[in-house]
């Protein structure tokens, strides 16, 4: 009997560990780091980086009027490469790895809680800057 109720113990924490919500309020913080080189809300404007409203299901490389874009990142968006969570987190993990043309200087964040919390956040922005 104590075996039973062990496992299933540990089926509900294996079950709901991974579940837990990310926090857009914690990853506003986390995007403090990005603020530098992009920006995100009513009135973002391209940077070193580009804005980043509505880039959840955007086209990789795909805002016309940035320039700064490495070839890698362009062909991927070509070949209909999207930006969705787990793009996301692959990019944000490392993204001259991802990436290898990339001019981004940002070495990644290594955290898996923080990159869930930063992509919670800005994917909660639409295309025109206005939060979902």
């Amino acid at each position: 009997m104590k075996k039973v109720v062990l496992l299933a113990a540990l089926g509900l924490v294996a079950a709901t560990g991974s579940s837990f919500a990310a926090d857009a309020a914690a990853g506003e913080k986390v995007f403090a780091k990005c603020k530098a080189c992009h920006m995100i809300g009513e009135g973002a404007k391209n940077r070193v980086g580009p804005e980043l409203n509505g880039i959840d299901g955007r086209k990789q490389g795909s805002i016309e009027d940035f320039k700064g874009y490495g070839t890698d990142l362009k062909a991927m968006g070509e070949k209909g490469g999207t930006w969705n969570a787990a793009e996301l987190d692959k990019y944000l993990t490392n993204p001259k790895a991802y990436n290898p043309g990339t001019k981004m200087a940002f070495a990644g964040l290594p955290e898996a809680t923080d990159r869930e919390n930063v992509i919670a956040y800005i994917t909660s922005f639409k295309a025109d800057g206005s939060k979902k």
